[in-house]
């Protein structure tokens, strides 16, 4: 077989090596050996590979219309090679250099004169009349490699006649709206719904082309058929047997128009009102919504949920656009409403119930456990996640459009009641761990293994407690102690308490601030300006903040009041070790939660909480948790701060939006940040060895620290989660602050230091003696 042609053309391609012959010269190997029938039918059932007994036809009938200089040279070179021995091989070959010229020709990388070159070459190709109509034929290959890479070069083709010629491709443009139409009679649509997906993807990630124009000119022609498209596939009984397995037809047409959407909803941030198709998802989502929650494959169920939580995020398609939908989009509030009243509707009527979650873990490179395991494998974890937060976000988006607590507040608790069961009903708790007695443990539980998705939802629910808080004070002016009791209830049993959410986050890390220093610095998470909402709440409800930490303290006393807890410097408790504290009994996990309805006395704990150990790390980079479920124990302390990027806030305050853009660090930066904040650290633990409480009774042993007991009739509160909680906040001001010092700060923290400071000195001016 002789190839050396197209391959050395390959390696000067891949190399950017300039073409030494003519532009005909390379266009004439790029065109497709696919024979006709002699009547001529274009179709793709006369459209067939070259028999490897009869060899080929001349390539000089397809060239007939770029006669040069080097025809004689084609030809020779041409007869030299024994295309029928490797017909696949052979197209395989000129399919990825077509799809290589057109990557090469759009980079900047590229020198501009091979650059050039490259795009005549392209420009000779797409007058050969036929190389549509055979890249299309080979779509319906049943050699799926061949599909798969002539779906690419269409696509890679279609885009560049787009940009460079400001033209649609009719012969793509024509089979793609036949085919779309024709559907469900001809059911073979998967590839072109690739095609079109790579060709958005391709735009998307261009940076030197005014995407709006390209867009609408691609999408307009379109955007009727794509509508009607989607009622059409959306609309089948997923219960079928069409639907079990991921490799049957009907369930990869499915599984290809979900990359589809996904594609559709990125393409949306470049456009200022988005066309049919683009909204169709937000406005129709019950059909997304019935395939979650039948029988169909479990692989295209999670497909789509993971659609619909970049979609409530406004992230869809991460790894082809950056930033997210611009929200003053005026269609933009209206089809999130629509998606969020669909989505908190359904949830109310039980259907996250009806959602099978896979039953396997997740094991790396495969989901099958290895000889011998014996992890007892549970629900999926990512699935998990992004339904949780699906419901959340809905939830976060229908409080900010409600004008009146009436409004949400039904509908708040239904769901969230129904998200608790959910949660309990899906996180299966390991032998070692202590059985969830508290509601707002729930959040931890279920997000700690991911960091970007834990704050979204944290902030989700402390945006909701805020709307919802102000909503009630609007109300009334002045709030009975009775109708406070009632909210701080709420808040506890629908599990969104947000200083209880907090502290179980700071029992999950054990109290190391360089974890929120971590978080803090990573473009990766919302943290930033979740800690800046919080940090407000919390200079202005101190005074609920010290009485759950005061219950932290005394997990075992559960019926006193939350709102007769009294201030810290009033209130006595018996000074008992952090061990005594996290051993303390436990009784049985209630299989119900409690509802809604109970007496107005209690903070709602389901139980009693016990085996709840919280280690202090001798080592700035082991994160020790309380229980063996945290996965944070062996993360290194600090992220790779290279791939920070621009962190931008929502508006929380004028004053904390103040130059908060993030800069890459080089690596001396990196080490330099790493040795500072590990020589504070170590620092720190030294401190924390020989520093006790601040204990006014004598007779304790004061170099027990935390471990001394006093006699029940001289009780001082020990206040043990309000030390650690506060401490930990301290550090991470010090931190923050010497890293500031030292530019080394990816970002002006001067708004989130204020915070910081106010609140140690709330703190300090009241645990003074």
């Amino acid at each position: 077989m002789k190839m050396s042609l197209l391959q050395q053309m390959y390696k000067d391609v891949l190399a950017g090596v300039p073409l030494a012959k003519e532009n005909c010269y390379y266009a004439s190997f790029l065109t497709l050996c696919i024979e006709q029938s002699p009547e001529g039918d274009e179709s793709c059932d006369r459209m067939h590979l070259p028999s490897t007994e009869g060899g080929i036809r001349s390539r000089q009938d397809d060239m007939s219309d770029t006669v040069g200089p080097t025809a004689d040279d084609v030809s020779h070179d041409l007869a030299n090679m024994n295309f029928s021995s490797c017909p696949r091989e052979v197209m395989l070959l000129q399919l990825t250099l077509i799809k290589m010229l057109v990557d090469k020709a759009e980079s900047q990388e590229t020198e501009f004169s091979t650059r050039q070159k490259y795009c005549e070459i392209l420009v000779l190709l797409l007058k050969e009349p036929k190389i549509s109509s055979k890249l299309i034929c080979l779509l319906s290959s049943c050699d799926q490699l061949l599909s798969h890479m002539a779906s690419k070069s269409l696509a890679s083709l279609v885009y560049f006649q787009l940009k460079e010629e400001n033209a649609l491709n009719v012969t793509w443009l024509t089979h793609s709206l036949k085919t779309l139409l024709e559907f469900p009679m001809c059911t073979q649509v998967a590839e072109c719904l690739w095609t079109l997906t790579a060709i958005i993807k391709d735009i998307l990630k261009d940076e030197t082309v005014p995407k709006a124009g390209i867009l609408k000119k691609l999408l307009s022609p379109l955007d009727d058929v794509l509508e009607g498209f989607y009622n059409s596939i959306l609309l089948h009984h997923f219960d079928s047997h069409l639907y079990t397995s991921p490799y049957s037809e009907a369930a990869n047409n499915l599984i290809s128009f979900t990359d589809l959407l996904e594609a559709l909803q990125a393409s949306r941030i470049e456009l200022e009102l988005p066309l049919k198709c683009q909204r169709v998802l937000f406005l129709k989502v019950s059909y997304v919504l019935n395939i979650i929650s039948s029988s169909a494959h479990y692989f295209i169920k999670k497909k789509f949920i993971m659609l619909l939580k970049k979609c409530v995020l406004c992230k869809p398609g991460e790894d082809t656009v950056s930033g997210s939908w611009v929200l003053q989009n005026p269609y933009f509030y209206e089809d999130m409403l629509a998606l969020s009243n669909a989505v908190l509707q359904v949830v109310n009527l039980t259907w996250l119930n009806q959602i099978p979650l896979g039953e396997k873990a997740s094991y790396f490179g495969s989901s099958e456990a290895l000889p011998g395991d014996n992890t007892q494998s549970g629900s999926d974890q990512t699935a998990l996640r992004a339904i949780s937060l699906v419901v959340l976000k809905t939830l976060e988006f229908k409080f900010q459009n409600s004008a009146t607590e009436a409004e949400i507040k039904e509908v708040f608790q239904s769901s969230m009641s129904q998200l608790l069961t959910f949660w309990r009903s899906h996180m299966k708790c390991s032998p070692q761990s202590h059985p969830v007695v508290h509601h707002c443990e729930w959040l931890s539980l279920v997000f700690i293994e991911q960091d970007d998705d834990m704050w979204e939802a944290a902030k989700a629910l402390l945006l909701s407690y805020l709307k919802f808080d102000r909503l009630r004070r609007d109300a009334a002016d002045n709030l009975s102690q009775k109708e406070e009791e009632s909210w701080n209830f709420l808040t506890h049993a629908s599990g969104y308490n947000p200083h209880c959410i907090f502290l179980f986050f700071l029992e999950k890390i054990a109290f190391d601030s360089t974890v929120l220093l971590d978080f803090l610095i990573s473009s990766e998470t919302c943290f930033l300006e979740y800690l800046v909402r919080y940090l407000k709440l919390l200079r202005e409800d101190w005074h609920q903040f010290v009485n759950v930490c005061n219950y932290f303290d005394t997990k075992h006393g559960t019926s006193q009041p939350v709102s007769s807890i009294k201030p810290p410097h009033q209130e006595k408790q018996s000074c008992m070790s952090d061990v005594n504290l996290q051993n303390a009994p436990c009784e049985p996990e209630p299989q119900t939660l409690i509802p809604l309805t109970t007496s107005h006395n209690c903070l709602v704990f389901t139980t009693e909480q016990g085996n709840n150990e919280v280690a202090e790390s001798n080592q700035s980079k082991s994160l020790l948790c309380n229980d063996s479920k945290s996965p944070l124990g062996s993360l290194q302390s600090l992220v790779n701060y290279d791939s920070s990027e621009d962190s931008e806030l929502e508006s929380v305050g004028k004053e904390c939006l103040v130059n908060t853009k993030q800069m890459p660090l080089n690596n001396e930066h990196e080490t330099m940040i790493r040795e500072t904040v590990c020589s504070y650290t170590d620092d720190k633990q030294n401190k924390l060895k020989s520093q006790v409480l601040p204990l006014k009774q004598k007779g304790c042993n004061t170099s027990s620290s935390l471990a001394c007991i006093v006699p029940s009739d001289n009780i001082v509160p020990l206040k043990i989660m309000l030390y650690k909680s506060t401490k930990c906040l301290e550090e991470l001001q010090n931190a923050i602050s010497r890293l500031q010092r030292r530019n080394l700060f990816p970002y002006n923290p001067s708004a989130l230091l204020r915070l910081l400071s106010h609140v140690e000195k709330i703190s300090k001016s009241i645990n003074a003696p």
